[in-house]
């Protein structure tokens, strides 16, 4: 069976991104015509694409698009959810996981939803404590649920092979509304998913 590509590339900003590319090469001193970098800016142009994708598309429609009514009020967890996403400072990588919970109201999503939710704010350029914040409002506004909690594990390209190039460090963010902001309730998640959080 033959390879088929999936990706769609719009042509003209694949064009343009190349060039600058190509450019920002030039600048630091490369040699763009030679072998190994002669179809990079191309190669690079496309990544970027693919990895800022999230800018066209809507959490809020995905979450729609798989919404059930369900007569239930038990908490529903997602975790060790994978993340990637660049950092908008220096538009270096920061990798992770997060841990997502709702507490229905009448409606619920399909989980593999919640996931592509995260997809959909961490395929742009980001900061952790935002991308934490957009995944719980989505949540909110879609589902109306009693409460929705999220937290967010990540590392930090731009602590780790510049600046401080501190390698362990790990940075964790979190988000809670409704029932999740009673002790009860987040101490429950929190225990769920292992997270030790003050």
């Amino acid at each position: 069976m033959a390879y088929k590509k999936t990706e769609q590339y719009d042509e003209q900003v694949t064009a343009d991104l190349a060039a600058a590319y190509r450019q920002t090469l030039a600048l630091l001193g490369e040699d763009v015509q030679r072998e190994g970098l002669e179809k990079t800016p191309e190669r690079v142009a496309k990544a970027m694409q693919y990895l800022t994708q999230g800018y066209q598309q809507n959490a809020i429609d995905i979450l729609n698009s798989a919404k059930f009514n369900e007569d239930v009020s038990e908490m529903v967890i997602v975790k060790d959810i994978e993340l990637y996403s660049l950092c908008e400072h220096h538009m270096l990588p920061f990798v992770g996981k997060a841990h997502v919970a709702y507490i229905p109201n009448g409606y619920i999503t399909g989980l593999s939803k919640i996931a592509r939710v995260v997809d959909v704010f961490a395929r742009r350029l980001q900061v952790q404590e935002r991308l934490t914040t957009q995944i719980l409002a989505s949540i909110d506004e879609a589902l109306n649920p009693m409460g929705v909690a999220v937290v967010i594990e990540a590392s930090h390209f731009c602590m780790m092979m510049r600046g401080v190039s501190k390698q362990n460090s790990v940075t964790t963010t979190s988000a809670f509304s409704g029932a999740f902001t009673k002790e009860p309730t987040r101490s429950e998640f929190l225990r769920l998913i292992g997270a030790k959080l003050s």
